[in-house]
């Protein structure tokens, strides 16, 4: 027997309730079916790294056409392996921002079309959000308020979650994010794209103490700044060509875990959070994995690692947040759009 959770406006889910999410707001294709919010039945991804690395980043145009080839097989793979037809779901969600425009368009305009021949609700989905719904997929007993890290290729933000779809945004980069750093590093350094795994592999035959590169805004409140130290890097390997890559990267990546894990406790204390969790492609990265799990049990807070799998872009997250939108705030209307530059909706 299912419990069926109540709202005062929306959507009546419950537990059973199934949702297949789509996730196209980059160079990601996904879709995954999660019944509840948190039981995850199936989770497709197809990367387009490779497409992309030639290019030493990714091609707007190129990734939208991916998306188009890509997203109807993912699709359809996510329901063999979650064992449903189409006319088994309840609702149908797609990310409509922050990404890439043309990929985003991709995703909702499927979603939509899925939703009119089955019947069912669409949801748009705000792409933040459902990185915050990450650690919750896995962890759903997690509880609030949370103090999530959120760090990505495009974004750096620490986000106070004090219940679901209410958040605060407690501090964010001023400038780059910390994943375009890495990448931008690792394209400097002959790395590759993209930036962020070949750093945190090279990183581990290097010396992190060997060059003191800066912590712009370390002891200034919560917010991050990282493309002074981006310039850095590259200064000092001008000035010193002799030195050993592997140690550049190193003392990089430091760098940007110190700041990272430094500014989350803080952020966690100021408000007196019960966990920590890291969020986002960049909370893949071993050392800030290491750091930060350390941190928590120093400081006695409950810290969360999402699987690698839940940090980069995928559509577990975006059907669980999905679930939630869902039962709050109803089906999305079909005259929804894409919003490259949507935002986080925050409390007053």
């Amino acid at each position: 027997m299912t419990t069926t959770v109540p709202v005062t406006k929306g959507f009546p889910i419950h537990a059973g309730t199934k949702i297949l999410g789509i996730e196209t707001s980059c160079d990601e294709t996904a879709a995954s079916v999660v019944i509840g919010g948190h039981v995850v039945r199936s989770s497709v991804v197809s990367s387009q790294v490779d497409i992309h690395a030639r290019f030493g980043g990714v091609v707007p145009e190129i990734a939208s056409r991916a998306h188009v080839d890509l997203l109807t097989p993912v699709i359809a793979e996510a329901l063999v392996e979650a064992g449903l037809d189409g006319s088994e779901l309840d609702a149908v969600a797609a990310t409509c921002g922050p990404g890439l425009v043309g990929a985003l368009l991709v995703g909702v305009s499927t979603a939509k079309a899925l939703a009119l021949v089955w019947d069912v609700p669409f949801v748009a989905v705000n792409h933040l959000e459902a990185h915050l719904y990450a650690a919750l997929v896995e962890d759903p007993s997690l509880e609030l308020p949370l103090v999530v890290l959120l760090v990505s290729g495009g974004h750096t933000m620490l986000i106070s979650m004090e219940g679901h779809g209410q958040y605060r945004l407690l501090g964010s980069t001023i400038d780059d994010a910390a994943g375009e750093a890495f990448d931008k590093v690792g394209r400097y350094l002959g790395l590759g794209y993209p930036g962020g795994p070949a750093i945190d592999r090279i990183a581990m035959e290097g010396d992190p103490h060997a060059i003191a590169f800066p912590r712009a805004m370390y002891n200034d409140g919560l917010d991050f700044s990282f493309s002074g130290l981006k310039t850095a890097v590259i200064n000092h390997v001008r000035k010193h060509p002799e030195s050993a890559t592997a140690d550049v990267a190193a003392s990089f990546q430091e760098a940007v875990v110190d700041v990272l894990v430094t500014k989350a406790r803080r952020a966690a204390q100021q408000i007196g959070a019960k966990g920590l969790v890291l969020g986002g492609g960049v909370a893949a990265n071993s050392l800030l994995r290491e750091r930060f799990l350390s941190a928590c049990v120093e400081d006695g807070v409950h810290g969360f690692l999402p699987s690698r799998a839940m940090c980069t872009d995928n559509a577990a997250m975006v059907a669980a947040a999905a679930w939630w939108r869902l039962g709050a705030d109803g089906p999305s209307p079909l005259d929804h759009g894409a919003d490259p530059n949507l935002k986080l909706p925050l409390l007053s």
